[in-house]
């Protein structure tokens, strides 16, 4: 973290450019329609890629992209049962995000 004097003297730590970096890929992830339709319909029940890009009515290709930006940003989980993969909410990380806005919208 960098630092610098606030107005009062008091010492501010700004955060290091890893963590912004990380913090974008997080609110990206999120700021995107078909990503939030996607976490909208995993809040319903867990679904196959198949499920989810037979009712959006897109490439397969197209799903399992937004999947992996949903999941490197830990909206969602895993987990395979058989030949399937089911995609679900990471509900602890849906909390987290709830938690940060309301306190950046204070």
């Amino acid at each position: 973290m960098k630092s610098g004097n606030s107005q009062d003297g008091h010492q501010i730590k700004l955060p290091d450019q890893h963590l912004i970096r990380k913090a974008n890929l997080v609110f990206r992830a999120l700021n995107h329609p078909l990503r939030q339709k996607i976490l909208s319909m995993l809040t319903e029940q867990p679904k196959t890629v198949t499920e989810l890009y037979e009712t959006l009515f897109l490439e397969q290709s197209v799903v399992s992209q937004h999947l992996a930006i949903l999941r490197r940003a830990g909206f969602v989980k895993t987990k395979k049962q058989g030949k399937f993969v089911w995609y679900m909410i990471q509900e602890s990380r849906i909390k987290q995000i709830h938690d940060v806005l309301n306190i950046l919208m204070l």
